[in-house]
């Protein structure tokens, strides 16, 4: 399988390139980046560096390679470009060495205008970065991906008020794709070390970095593990581990897939949302106007939308619906491989990274998450 680096370590090795030219130091085309709480260095490459506007800016690039043929950042183009100011007492972002700025083509929270970077990517530019920031000053750090606006029409990060590009996400250092049977042994491996320790029968799976950041802001009291796409055989593992509760949290538009049958859900796969949601639209007994107007839609969070203008009311029993059918079919397809009587519960959200709805084993649980 190939191998390769998350986006963070690219952005910290073009970053801590333009830093060094900054402050005089050679050109290397490589940078050696130290993970967080690790004891290793990964060695990144680094395309070009240069000053800019004088030399009180230094651009640094490098093109991140993720490994994944399936992933948007392989082989996106970054660019980096760093200037020092000094520190002074009316200066109130002095009391943050590094101010991280998103440049064109990098993703912002809506409402906020804040940038969309994970807490590890920060982790690891302020890591390799720090240590060459002179003293009595801070540093400007503007993050640009040049093409980064264009490919987040490819992304979902609309549909969680992120805009303008790309967000700066990741765990971890290495990548793994979530449609790879990789993902899914990581997975396997973290539930399994979960259970040596002080484990109380209850963990919570969730698909992809949304749902990850979003579990991780409800402050919540049970453990977390990120599934990817590999939901299916990672319950079955869970079973045959004798967990006693296997709480379900996601996007509608992935956990919806399961209710349908579909329990490897990257849409290379398989797809069918709409048609799962137009088939229990038919169980409710929606006008069949309705049903049509639904069928001609692209996302479930179109036809949310459409089904709560039409009737409130009958759109929240549609979706308590999926969430409950979420949770029989997910049950019945863990009792094809293993006989278990683990509860699985279901806790879904929205677009707006709202905690919507539940199942009925879900609903003793979605206290925790608000």
């Amino acid at each position: 399988m190939k191998k390769g680096f998350s986006l963070p370590l690219w952005v910290a090795g073009a970053a801590r390139s333009a830093l060094k030219k900054l402050v005089g130091l050679p050109f290397d085309n490589y940078e050696l980046i130290k993970i967080p709480n690790e004891k290793k260095e990964i060695k990144i490459e680094i395309h070009s560096v240069g000053f800019l506007k004088g030399n009180t800016h230094a651009l640094g690039i490098s093109f991140a390679k993720s490994g994944l043929d399936l992933d948007i950042t392989q082989n996106l183009e970054i660019w980096t470009i760093a200037s020092l100011e000094k520190i002074s007492l009316n200066n109130p972002i002095q009391t943050n060495p590094i101010n991280i700025i998103a440049g064109s083509g990098v993703g912002i929270k809506e409402k906020t205008s804040e940038i969309c970077i994970s807490n590890f990517a920060k982790e690891v530019i302020f890591e390799n970065l720090l240590d060459t920031i002179p003293q009595g000053f801070y540093l400007n750090l503007e993050i640009i991906f040049p093409n980064g606006e264009f490919l987040a029409e490819r992304t979902s990060n609309k549909s969680f008020d992120i805009v303008n590009g790309l967000s700066i996400i990741g765990t971890s250092a290495e990548t793994y794709s979530s449609a790879s049977p990789d993902q899914l042994e990581e997975a396997k491996t973290q539930l399994a070390k979960l259970i040596k320790n002080d484990f109380k029968g209850k963990v919570v799976f969730v698909i992809g970095e949304n749902g990850l950041n979003l579990a991780k802001t409800c402050n919540l009291k049970l453990p977390i593990i990120k599934v990817g796409n590999w939901i299916g055989p990672l319950i079955v593992d869970a079973a045959i581990k004798n967990v006693k509760t296997v709480i379900l949290f996601g996007y509608h538009g992935k956990l919806i897939k399961l209710a349908g049958g579909i329990f490897h859900t990257h849409n290379h796969l398989a797809d069918g949302r709409i048609e799962i949601l137009v088939y229990l639209a038919v169980q409710e007994k929606i006008p069949p106007e309705i049903i049509v107007k639904l069928s001609h839609l692209n996302t479930l969070e179109d036809a949310l939308l459409l089904l709560e203008r039409f009737n409130k009311s009958m759109a929240k029993k549609l979706f308590l619906n999926l969430s409950n059918t979420i949770e029989k079919r997910s049950f019945t397809y863990v009792n094809r491989y293993v006989k278990t009587d683990m509860e699985i519960a279901s806790i879904i959200f929205d677009r707006k990274r709202k905690i919507r709805w539940a199942g009925t084993k879900g609903n003793k649980y979605i206290s925790l998450f608000q």
